[in-house]
């Protein structure tokens, strides 16, 4: 898949949310750590069904990333390294993405759904951006509510399965995905 610039800005930002150390790779640990912060901000220790399911789906991401882009095998994925290996395995059609992401976006909604109801409120939506992907809260407010589409005050998985596909598909700077996770770099 080619990479157009308007998506290397989108792929940059979101390397960024993986790379919570700021040492300029992502590695294991990065995905980990992310994890266990947004499984015990929700009150899911490390028993939880819940919260292995997430593990297990983000590690499972963790293996692609590393066996498509880890060309020297050091652990560790560069930025350049990652806009390769996503735009080559996750965002060649739809269907790899859908098989990609849905089932993540159902394990968020388990660990985040507290009372179990099937959709997240603003607030379950900024704890968990922030503590699993690294969004400021003040950009996890807009993004709300541009996925809320209908304005219920909660967005389910199907909204938020569309707005990240938004943001790897949609070439419009105005789209609702384009601002899923806070403003993008110049």
């Amino acid at each position: 898949m080619n990479i157009s610039p308007f998506l290397n800005k989108k792929l940059a930002r979101r390397f960024k949310g993986y790379d919570f150390d700021g040492n300029g790779y992502v590695e294991k640990t990065d995905f980990e750590q992310a994890v266990a912060r947004m499984c015990e901000a929700f009150g899911h220790g490390p028993d939880s069904a819940a919260r292995q399911r997430l593990y297990d789906l983000t590690m499972q991401l963790w293996q692609r990333l590393v066996t498509t882009a880890d060309a020297n095998a050091d652990g560790r994925i560069s930025e350049a390294e990652y806009k390769n290996a996503f735009a080559n395995s996750m965002l060649v059609t739809p269907e790899n993405f859908e098989q990609g992401y849905r089932p993540f976006c159902e394990a968020v909604m388990d660990i985040v759904d507290v009372d179990g109801d099937g959709r997240q409120s603003l607030e379950e939506y900024e704890l968990w951006m922030h503590t699993l992907i690294n969004v400021p809260k003040a950009d996890t407010r807009v993004a709300f509510r541009l996925i809320d589409k209908d304005g219920s005050g909660y967005i389910t998985t199907d909204e938020m399965v569309e707005a990240i596909r938004e943001y790897y598909f949609n070439e419009d700077p105005q789209s609702i995905g384009s601002l899923l996770l806070g403003p993008l770099d110049s």
